[in-house]
């Protein structure tokens, strides 16, 4: 692989997986309103309906599934392409368990569907752990991109 091309594909995993922590922000921000469809008062309900709240955090949270598990396994190619080998440590673990969590997570969508109070409340707390190890791994990897950089 040429070496400039290499190089370049570093950048692919930390560009997506920052925009999936935006993406997760949005998609937290659609569910509490979400919420509040389901909890509100009836004017408030009549007010926040028309913005199908529910319908469009279904879809970013497919949509943050689908890119995260693809996010995952395209890091860890690049690092393998790139180096021969995984770097297995927190940054890496981390991540694994992070996909394991949205995996789970989304998981729960059918029984939450059906009203299941447990299942929702597993979920909110599946995803909200997702997006503090989130906010850490934007960190770590800003430090492995850091070196990458210094090292090139």
């Amino acid at each position: 692989m040429p070496a400039t091309l290499s190089f370049g594909l570093n950048f692919v995993h930390p560009l997506m997986m920052w925009s999936l922590l935006a993406a997760g922000g949005y998609a937290m921000y659609l569910g509490i309103k979400a919420k509040k469809v389901r909890t509100g008062t009836a004017e408030q309900r009549k007010a926040l309906l028309p913005g199908k709240f529910a319908q469009r955090h279904y879809l970013w949270g497919s949509a943050l599934l689908a890119f995260m598990v693809f996010g995952t396994i395209g890091g860890m190619a690049v690092t393998y392409l790139n180096n021969g080998k995984l770097f297995v440590g927190p940054h890496l673990l981390v991540g694994l368990a992070m996909t394991a969590m949205i995996a789970g997570a989304a998981a729960l969508s059918p029984l939450m569907q059906r009203g299941n109070l447990i299942a929702r409340k597993a979920h909110v707390g599946l995803n909200m752990g997702l997006l503090t190890l989130f906010l850490w791994q934007a960190v770590s990897g800003m430090e492995i991109l850091n070196r990458i950089w210094e090292n090139r």
